[in-house]
């Protein structure tokens, strides 16, 4: 536990928001837990879940069992409590402790969740509550509901041999460091480490 803390505050930058992005067809809720955990650990602030084909939100109540449990084992108690908050908003009701937050996402949440926006502006603009030239960027991220609340996610850990995030917020990643793992099956917390100081060493031009 307290190397977990050492390594979060020896790293030039931690990232405040990471999304832990699996493309591969059998996620383990196992591994994703234990990412999840890590994350908590060394002081990341945001945790985004994400697969391709919505597992992990269906089945968030497995999910947070797990998180639950290795959280007891590897944290312990020793952290401020905060309820998990999913993409829904829909609360768990269950307890976890640390100062994080967590929501777990799916593709509706990514494309889907623009349309719905840019419905909903239109519809604004339809009662003349909004004009056209309101639409900016603040504009259009108050109206997306799956990341409210939640910071631009400043690191991207994608999982599997698929070259893509498969539909992960793809408004919010414009400036986002991807960076790409073999699988999450059986990762270890070394590969987890090395992920984090690989973004902590990249110098971000923000397109410059």
């Amino acid at each position: 536990r307290q190397r977990w803390r050492a390594d979060g505050r020896a790293l030039r930058k931690l990232p405040v928001h990471v999304g832990l992005v699996v493309t591969e067809d059998e996620p383990s809720y196992a591994d994703m837990a234990s990412l999840v955990v890590w994350c908590m650990a060394v002081g990341i602030s945001y945790v985004s879940v994400y697969d391709h084909n919505g597992i992990f939100k269906r089945n968030n109540s497995r999910l947070m069992d797990e998180i639950l449990k290795q959280q007891q084992e590897l944290l312990g108690l020793d952290c401020s409590k905060y309820t998990v908050e999913f993409a829904n908003h829909d609360k768990t009701g269950q307890v976890l402790n640390c100062q994080s937050t967590l929501k777990v996402l799916s593709p509706e949440d990514g494309k889907a969740d623009i349309v719905k926006a840019a419905q909903n502006f239109c519809q604004l603009v339809a009662q003349q509550q909004r004009t056209h030239s309101d639409l900016d960027v603040n504009m259009l991220d108050n109206l997306l509901s799956s990341t409210n609340g939640f910071p631009d996610p400043d690191l991207v850990l994608k999982f599997g041999p698929v070259d893509s995030t498969l539909g992960f917020l793809p408004w919010h990643i414009r400036l986002t460091e991807i960076i790409s793992l073999p699988s999450h099956l059986n990762i270890s917390y070394e590969d987890f480490f090395s992920a984090l100081h690989h973004y902590a060493a990249c110098e971000q031009r923000w397109g410059k």
